[in-house]
């Protein structure tokens, strides 16, 4: 009887007990940019340790990998991040600076010490305080197919003695890209920075390194203008004997495919010194606003030592840093073939200057590859682009200036308002409309919120100077800077001048080829005689229907050296292959062919549509008048079709000034930039040249009243007409 009151007792209470246990709980958010078997294997840990500490509830936010720092960048100081957060490392020194992250200290000081690498550690420290918890490292490593390898490849240059049958690489990388030419760069003892955050390739290790890859891609060794996709296809197909890649690699594989991992291979040429690739460290990071920050340190240590670092090694197959783990993991000849590359490697500086180097390394490799210019040279021009790059910033102003010519204009508007209110029409004009406002309020508040307000904001923005978040007023230098080219020469690769003429050439010749293909092809269907109009409307609608960043992509791999089928056609013809990204006139001719693809089916149908307003009568009269073809054309077709194309021409400029996708996914700007517009030069200075966001947006400032002024002279030209 006893036990049963007790029972019940314990059954009314629970409802009670059950919200205070809840409410107990730590509930701790991580952010992290895992896909597939990473991702796995963090929700296999994340799983354990809620097992083990019921007392904390861990939730696991994916992040798109592209926009992963600006978002903790714009999350974090607003209390809208996470606690927790997984990067690599070589971004720590920029978090820090932007106050994102705190300093953390190890439960077990003792253990940390004797089961983290010192390099490992000393990756996630900054100005003597540890930053983040050490959780793996990542490197390049060398894929050796044993159909064709048997033993371990010793020397890059055995790889270019294989005998191997017609159409297989000796070795397949991304050989445009510095961060995989980094392993021979290290071999000659050169890297991408110096210990100061200077340009670290202007030494003669530098140019015999890229030197003998020139030599290595001459010679068929390495095949031309590879990229990620490319590599993991032709070993993936058995066309490659070995390939360098990273550890995601190894999913896409398949299981009849027969190979191994080692580290990269010695140079003979460097004087047997290995090729040294950088060795990225990822790290858990508490955020600086975390909600949950104890809970938020104890999970990382949990990932980091112990069983959470055996889960994500077997799960996720990452290279932990516990070195305690590694007993158990001796039988893995792939997780031990990464950490013998990752051993042999160089931990990636922590510079801010280092992300800035990528670019103009790679332009420089990309030259030297094309054969348009000497190594020596390439490295050269890289290394005063870095310099530009990485220059001082603007000094700092009193804003009180600026805040008077603010408040001066806003007195000025306020003024001219009241000017105009006293005017009794305008006053009766707008009583009378004050019932049809409500009507459009809601949507005048959208357009506020949604158009207004972020171009004002991008407009202030224009005045401040900063790498990050870390901003300070400025003035009008950002605009100082760019009409004044930084200083050098006002038409010099890379100045404002330049890309605008470029911009405008760009413009002009994709409209003008949209506009006369468009309606050539709506006059050709408007023909009354012509069968299956619709399945031909349907057809050529289809560019236009298409994501353009799709079809980007799609023609960039049709403009490929080797693989394209623009290549492979005009080979068929009894022509030469057509390096298209290395000079100026046929990049800016593949990134025309892309968008007047993608840009002619809009003429098309809007010229179809004014067509069928045209009444036939016109024609029948000008046909008994005598006038040819031509002429009805000319003086009846042309002069019609004007009102209804000059809106269509004036938006389809606007789009293609504006048009990022084709230029940064076709040609990327290359060769060496000079196929950039305005606005993927605006993005290279947000994103890829140091996060200048003040910079970027005295350049989207700029853009804006270029259309702004264009667009005005344009109406009034054909009101003139008219």
């Amino acid at each position: 009887m006893r036990a049963g009151l007790l029972t019940l007792a314990a059954l009314a209470a629970a409802p009670l007990v059950a919200p205070a246990v809840a409410a107990a709980q730590e509930r701790v958010e991580v952010w992290h940019a895992y896909r597939g078997e990473e991702e796995e294997g963090l929700r296999a840990a994340a799983a354990a340790f809620m097992r083990a500490s019921p007392d904390v509830r861990v939730r696991l936010v994916a992040q798109p990998f592209g926009a992963y720092a600006s978002k903790l960048e714009s999350a974090i100081p607003t209390g809208n991040g996470p606690d927790l957060f997984i990067d690599t490392h070589d971004r720590v020194a920029s978090y820090v600076a932007a106050s994102l992250i705190v300093a953390v200290e190890p439960a077990d000081r003792a253990a940390f010490e004797a089961r983290i690498e010192p390099a490992h550690r000393a990756a996630l420290t900054i100005e003597g305080a540890l930053r983040g918890y050490p959780l793996s490292v990542k490197a390049p490593a060398l894929y050796v197919n044993t159909a064709f390898v048997a033993g371990e490849v010793e020397a890059l240059e055995d790889l270019a003695a294989l005998s191997l049958p017609s159409g297989v690489y000796p070795l397949v990388m991304e050989a445009q890209s510095a961060y995989w030419v980094s392993g021979l760069f290290g071999a000659y003892g050169a890297g991408l920075v110096d210990e100061d955050g200077g340009w670290g390739l202007g030494t003669d290790g530098a140019t015999r390194a890229l030197e003998q890859l020139r030599g290595l891609v001459e010679a068929g060794v390495i095949p031309r203008e590879t990229d990620g996709a490319l590599v993991a296809r032709l070993f993936t197909a058995g066309r490659a004997a070995s390939a360098i890649s990273g550890p995601w690699l190894a999913p896409d594989l398949p299981p009849e495919l027969r190979w191994r991992v080692q580290p990269l291979p010695i140079v003979r040429g460097a004087g047997g010194e290995p090729m040294r690739p950088y060795v990225t460290v990822e790290g858990a990071f508490v955020a600086s606003r975390a909600r949950a920050p104890d809970g938020a340190r104890r999970f990382a240590e949990f990932l980091m030592l112990g069983e959470g670092a055996l889960l994500r090694a077997r799960r996720a197959r990452q290279v932990v840093t516990d070195e305690a783990a590694w007993a158990s993991l001796e039988d893995d000849a792939f997780l031990r073939g990464f950490r013998r590359a990752a051993r042999q490697g160089r931990v990636t500086p922590t510079h801010p200057h280092m992300r800035m180097a990528y670019v103009p390394a790679d332009r420089a490799i990309r030259k030297v590859l094309r054969g348009t210019f000497g190594a020596r040279e390439a490295l050269a021009e890289g290394g005063r682009r870095f310099d530009d790059v990485t220059r001082a910033l603007p000094a700092p102003v009193e804003p009180a200036w600026g805040l008077l010519a603010l408040g001066l204009l806003m007195l000025g508007a306020i003024a001219l308002s009241i000017r105009r209110l006293r005017e009794a029409p305008l006053r009766a004009a707008i009583k009378q409309s004050l019932p049809a406002y409500r009507y459009v309020a809601h949507a005048a508040i959208a357009v506020g919120l949604l158009v207004i307000l972020p171009l004002v904001v991008g407009a202030a923005t224009s005045f401040f100077a900063g790498r990050g978040t870390d901003m300070y007023f400025v003035g009008l230098a950002n605009y100082a800077d760019i009409l004044s080219a930084r200083g050098g020469d006002l038409f010099g690769n890379g100045s404002f001048w330049l890309v605008l003429l470029v911009t405008v050439l760009w413009t002009a010749a994709n409209v003008g080829l949209h506009v006369v293909i468009g309606v050539a092809l709506a006059l050709l269907l408007y023909r009354p005689y012509l069968r299956l109009k619709g399945v031909y409307r349907v057809l050529l609608i289809i560019p236009w229907a298409v994501p353009n960043y799709v079809t980007a992509l799609a023609w960039r791999g049709m403009f490929h050296f080797e693989y394209g089928a623009v290549n492979t056609i005009l080979e068929r013809l009894g022509l030469e292959r057509v390096s298209w990204f290395a000079s100026w006139v046929t990049a800016f001719g593949a990134n025309v062919a892309t968008n007047v693809w993608l840009g002619f089916p809009f003429m098309m149908v809007v010229t179809l549509g004014a067509l069928t307003s045209i009444p036939k009568d016109v024609y029948e009269a000008a046909a008994v008048d005598g006038a040819n073809a031509w002429q009805r054309f000319r003086h009846i077709t042309l002069p019609l079709l004007g009102p209804f194309l000059a809106p269509a021409v004036a938006m389809g400029s606007v789009w293609t000034f504006n048009m990022f996708n084709v230029v940064y996914l076709v040609s990327g700007g290359e060769p060496d930039g000079g196929t950039e517009i305005l606005v993927s030069e605006a993005y290279r200075w947000a994103f890829t040249r140091g996060n200048q966001y003040g910079y970027a947006a005295a350049y989207a400032v700029l853009i804006f009243v270029i259309l702004v002024i264009g667009t005005r002279l344009t109406a009034r030209a054909a009101e003139a007409r008219a």
